[in-house]
């Protein structure tokens, strides 16, 4: 009895849950392994059917309701609505149920819409015909019907169907070219490498025959990582095994480029993709003002309760007294006497709750949401942010975070490529000591590019010469370079001497650099082909060197290694990588000698490598190649053990040189750093780079001045003195000039007090963040933290990705809880772009993983300039009026309400007809908050750009302060006062008329409760719709047409429905009314004295504000407006080019 597939169930079941959940086992072509060396267990995996849509036809009523009520005040209307149904409340269902289902439908039609079009695309993408391999013939299905284990075949120019392991290619050296630019962005052409086993195999026939297995992890969403290995059946002996990395790897989603179809083996279909366990959407962030929204919510339903217990009380404290509670002309029932007194109470206290609910603001979140979604479009047709250069504008990710660009304190900022350009220039290099630079100037001529200029010593040595042209060959051969040809690439090369037409691409710019440097001093790098790599020498004669080993690069050991060997048989392993981790390597060369030109240079703000190798004897190279199959082939930490194994090789280097590359700065670098730090933003370079070249672009960028006193927390300056020793020396330094005062985070760039930047590397940031050997490391980070806030600048060198993060959340969480932005290019910087409240992606040359994980997108760092003191400043002026407003407005509109009960016997009866307490929120007052929450500019563009100071004004949510929600509040209460009393008091003294009307006694006006709540309504219309009137700096014509509009709209809907016999009401209690009220003078009269009344605090405030303690902005719009008066009328009217959308140009 063959016992493997007990022994295999055993051990997949009993031998732990990591051997079989962290692996899966792939049977290519569905073909079963030989008898005796596997069982053959069927796995299932899902079908390649994509789903991006959250809905199904039938799940979709149920699961949006579900969702749309999760959020607390839907479902507070809710039960509102509910209470009206079930008890007998004072307000029609319809009042709150009418607006409760607008905004449930509205949000359904649009969550519904953008689901049918996911569904669309799904289908779309479903549907596609992909050629895959049977019985040895190509066969058409469509892509939603392919397997794990089927065998695929694409063409050039079509997109991979599902993730793919690379079997072989029309190409004879077994690679293809793809294209990720759907999957991160990147647009140049990455190289892949079949299997070494079955890269020959080139028909369906041979393809068909192939006999293997495949064993790799289970999914996982990371686009560059994946473990596994290959078991390749020949002749029923011995599986080989070989490793299978990502490069070997095609991911759905990428294109195939330059290469006439490719076989592959389908290992991750439909939503166990890479690309399908990305679409999964990054954690929430939420901004400071829908917090302060959220808190100013839970005050009003305080208000709210409060309101209607004091009403409930007094309802039974009014009816304690004889004949009250039961008139002779409503007599209760004998039902109604025995009722229980709580049971009657709490349903009064539901009744008064449900007649004040509307001071909940319940489109106050579809508004905000649609001023967040259209303000965005504000950045995205922004012309002035668009990049001719590289055709990019700007990208919105999340509307959510606007306002929060108005309300940055700390800046964290990526170097390489966010500063500078990544565009690197070759400068010099430096062998045994000499220096080399191609096309130096001498005398002011540009010397050919010859060998090279030595500028130490015109006549190196015979060893020199030999370490020379060994030093080229390293940079030549040290890399992971592709060569696009002028000619195509599958086509006939060039010969040798045309290798300088080469176009070399690279995900790194700096290898381009490098080897375009090196060519000019008379090496130039051909191609690989084959496994060897081909190289022109100064003698223009071809030197081939076999490919062994390459030991990639990675972020922590910051160096990579290539293992060749020569066409004498020689076995080479050249290393490059930064000096921090090729110096403790060496064991041999002019060290001092390069760290001393490594540290000029770096002073210089140039980026330097260096550059070592040492022979390998066969026997050596044996042992090196066994250490790291060993580590390739693991499926278990594979990582882990190929770092362990790479410190074992690159060990006992001799070091042959370093080389200088120059990235310049960003234009308009300096000025934008410059202006941010004028608004009271501190910023903070984080960077990889070592502690000089990152210092002086620092000086180059403005970022240190020139009378910046720095100070160091370093690893040397921790050496030299304990950590707790130099943490309390430099508090000293920085609180002795402050007065003991801590700085104010504003105060950066204050004249009276000296100018201090702090220099961290990532191990002194490592030794804070550590826990004390008592547990508690809390002392030395509010130690650092108090020396960083006494900074205007923070220079953090040597820092990994994490640490990058750990420096934001430290900030984040510190006791100020400042809000923070992080800016970067690459990949390495995604980790502090999540952490930060506000995450920027710069669309640079390092791929766009940042982009794609940011909140917002930027072509270059000087537009961040505009983004924060220009978009920013207005977003969160308009959001943070729009959210007091609606209170403000809410509060007018329930307070008379509430006044109302005390003139009625707490009877629960309403001021306003049904249709009014309808459409006043979402008809009356909607529209003109709204467009001024999109198109408000309290100041003109180009003031805000001038002067970046006014972004002060609006710091740490200054305009959602409770002092200024309390005014907001205030002035609510004092207009419903002024409402309610001046109607009151012109009805004051009335009479019955013959006909039992009740007129009044002065004013002979026809009266009754509703011609009262009429009128107490139309005051307060006209009122909350002046006040922002009042409030708007910035008119065009949409905002007149707008407010007019909305009162235009009042008085016609008002005339229309107490005007006309509606046959679909049961009773009309509106009918006449309006009119009736009209046609009377006094009403007209007292109409007007309400409105200029109720806005006569508001106006006192600004003008007496603005005369004794006016703001920064205040002082600028005073000087506007008598320049303004001065010129000619309309100065502003420009402007509006500058929000409404213009084509993009292309």
């Amino acid at each position: 009895m063959d016992c493997s597939l007990v022994r295999t169930l055993v051990h997949r079941y009993c031998a732990g849950e990591e051997n079989w959940v962290d692996s899966r086992t792939i049977y290519v072509g569905h073909r079963e392994p030989p008898p005796g060396a596997e069982a053959y267990i069927p796995q299932r995996h899902p079908d390649n059917r994509i789903v991006s849509s959250k809905y199904t036809f039938w799940n979709f009523i149920p699961k949006n309701l579900f969702e749309q009520f999760r959020r607390i005040a839907n479902f507070y209307f809710l039960i509102i609505f509910l209470v009206q149904l079930i008890i007998d409340t004072p307000t029609s269902p319809v009042t709150s149920g009418l607006p409760l289902f607008f905004v449930i439908t509205v949000t359904a039609i649009k969550q519904g819409y953008e689901d049918w079009l996911r569904h669309k695309a799904d289908n779309a993408m479903n549907q596609c015909p992909v050629h895959f391999i049977q019985h040895g013939k190509l066969v058409r299905k469509q892509s939603r019907k392919l397997r794990v284990g089927d065998i695929v075949m694409v063409k050039e120019d079509e997109t991979f169907p599902c993730d793919l392991i690379f079997l072989s290619s029309s190409r004879g050296d077994g690679t293809c070219h793809v294209t990720t630019a759907s999957l991160d962005g990147e647009s140049s052409h990455k190289t892949h490498y079949a299997v070494q086993d079955t890269k020959g195999f080139h028909t369906e026939e041979d393809i068909d025959s192939l006999h293997a297995t495949i064993e790799c992890e289970q999914p996982q969403p990371d686009l560059y990582k994946f473990v596994g290995r290959i078991n390749v059946y020949n002749d029923r002996n011995d599986p080989v095994v070989r490793p299978l990395g990502s490069e070997n790897l095609l991911l759905r989603g990428a294109t195939l480029k330059n290469t006439e179809k490719i076989f592959g083996v389908a290992i991750y279909t439909g939503m166990e993709t890479k690309m399908a366990l990305n679409y999964q959407s990054k954690s929430q962030k939420r901004s400071a003002v829908e917090k302060s929204m959220n808190v100013f919510l839970i005050v009003y339903l305080c208000i709210l309760i409060s309101k209607a217990l004091i009403n409930t009380v007094l309802k039974y404290v009014w009816q304690s007294k004889p004949f009250r509670d039961e008139p002779w002309y409503n007599q209760k029932t004998e039902s109604e006497r025995q009722r229980n007194l709580f049971l009657r109470a709490f349903t009064d206290f539901l009744a008064f709750m449900v007649l004040f609910n509307y001071i909940i603001p319940v489109s106050m979140y579809v508004t905000v949401e649609m001023q967040k979604f259209l303000g965005s479009y504000f950045i995205t047709w922004d012309e002035e942010m668009f990049d001719e250069d590289t055709g990019e504008g700007p990208l919105v990710n999340t509307s959510d975070l606007n306002e929060e660009l108005g309300q940055v304190e700390y800046i964290f900022t990526d170097k390489t490529g966010t500063l500078t350009e990544n565009n690197m220039e070759f400068k010099e290099c430096c062998i045994e000591g000499h220096v080399y630079v191609p096309h130096a100037v001498c005398n002011g001529q540009v010397l050919p590019s010859t060998s090279g200029i030595d500028m130490i010593d015109s006549s190196p040595g015979a060893g020199t010469r030999e370490r020379e042209e060994l030093f080229f060959r390293a940079l030549c051969l040290c890399h992971t370079i592709q060569v696009k040809d002028d000619d195509d690439v599958d086509g006939p090369r060039k010969s040798p001497d045309s290798g300088k037409s080469c176009v070399y691409i690279s995900s790194s710019p700096d290898e381009v650099a490098l080897v375009e440097g090196v060519q000019r001093l008379g090496f130039t790098y051909l191609r690989l082909k084959d496994n060897y790599m081909e190289i022109l020498n100064r003698e223009n004669d071809v030197e081939r060197f076999e490919l062994l080993e390459i030991l990639s690069f990675d972020s922590v050991r910051r160096r990579m290694s290539v293992i060749v060997k020569s066409a004498t048989g020689e076995i080479y392993l050249f290393c490059k990588g930064a000096d921090s981790s090729v110096f403790p390597r060496v064991i041999e060369g002019k060290v001092e000698q390069i760290r001393a030109r490594v540290e000029r240079n770096a002073v210089e703000g140039l980026r330097t490598l260096c550059v070592a190798y040492k022979r390998l004897v066969p026997e050596e190279y044996e042992g090196v190649c066994a250490l790291l199959q060993a580590a390739k082939v693991a499926l278990q930490d594979r990582e882990r053990k190929l770092a362990e194994a790479y410190e074992q090789v690159e060990k006992d280097l001799i070091l042959l040189g370093a080389t200088a590359v120059e990235d310049r700065l960003q234009e308009k670098a300096a000025d934008t750093i410059e202006a941010l730090q004028k608004a009271g933003i501190k910023v903070w370079v984080l960077t990889g780079d070592k502690m000089e070249t990152a210092a002086a672009t620092c000086y180059a960028c403005k970022l240190f001045r020139r009378n910046t006193q720095l100070l160091e927390l370093t690893t040397k300056k921790i050496e030299e003195q304990s950590l707790h020793d130099v943490l309390f020396e430099l508090s000293k330094t920085v609180l002795r000039h402050s007065g003991g005062l801590t700085r104010d985070n504003f105060s950066g760039l204050s004249a009276d007090m000296q100018d201090y930047g702090l220099i961290i590397d990532g191990a002194a940031l490592s030794l804070i963040m550590k826990p004390r050997e008592d547990g508690s490391c809390g002392n030395y980070r509010e130690l650092f933290l108090e020396i960083c806030r006494n900074c205007s600048a923070v220079l953090c060198c040597r820092m990994a990705p994490l640490q990058k993060a750990q420096i934001v959340k430290l900030i984040k969480l510190s006791k100020e809880h400042p809000i923070t932005l992080a800016i970067g290019d690459g990949a390495n910087d995604v980790s502090m772009i999540l952490e930060a409240h506000v995450g920027i992606g710069v669309i640079g040359k390092e791929g766009r993983q940042a982009a794609r994980n940011s909140d917002y997108a930027v072509p270059k760092f000087k537009h961040l300039k505009k983004m924060l003191l220009v978009h920013g400043h207005f977003y969160y002026i308009r959001i943070s009026e729009l959210v007091q407003y609606f209170f403000y407005k809410n509060v007018c509109f329930i307070f008379p309400q509430f006044l109302y009960q005390f003139f009625c016997g707490f009877s629960q009866q309403t001021l306003y007809d049904t249709a009014y307490l309808t459409l006043y929120n979402i008809s009356f007052t909607s529209l003109p908050i709204l467009l001024y929450s999109l198109m408000e500019q309290h100041v003109s563009i180009d003031t805000l750009r001038r002067d970046p100071s006014l972004y002060r004004d609006i710091a740490k949510n200054a305009l959602l302060r409770w002092r200024v929600f309390i005014y907001w509040t205030f002035l609510g209460v004092f207009d419903a006062l002024v409402f309610f009393f001046g109607a009151y008091f012109m009805f004051e003294n009335t009479t019955v008329t013959s006909n039992g009307q009740i007129m009044t006694t002065n004013t002979h006006m026809i009266f009754g409760n509703w011609t009262f709540g009429t009128l107490v309504f139309t005051v307060m219309v006209f009122t909350v719709t002046l006040k922002l009137a009042l409030d708007t700096h910035y008119w065009t014509w949409i905002n007149h047409f707008v407010i007019w509009g909305s009162l235009l709209f009042y008085v016609v809907f008002s005339l229309l429905w107490g005007g006309i016999v509606w046959p679909f009401l049961n009773y009309q209690r509106m009918y006449y009314v309006f009119i009736q009220m009209l046609s009377s003078g006094p009403a007209w009269l007292l109409i007007i004295l309400l409105i200029t009344v109720s806005l006569l605090p508001d106006v006192l405030k600004k003008v007496l504000c603005r005369q004794l303690w006016p703001s920064a902005t205040e002082r600028v719009q005073s000087t506007k407006l008598k320049a303004s008066v001065a010129a000619a009328p309309g100065t502003d009217g420009p402007l509006l080019k500058d929000l409404l959308p213009r084509p993009r140009r292309h």
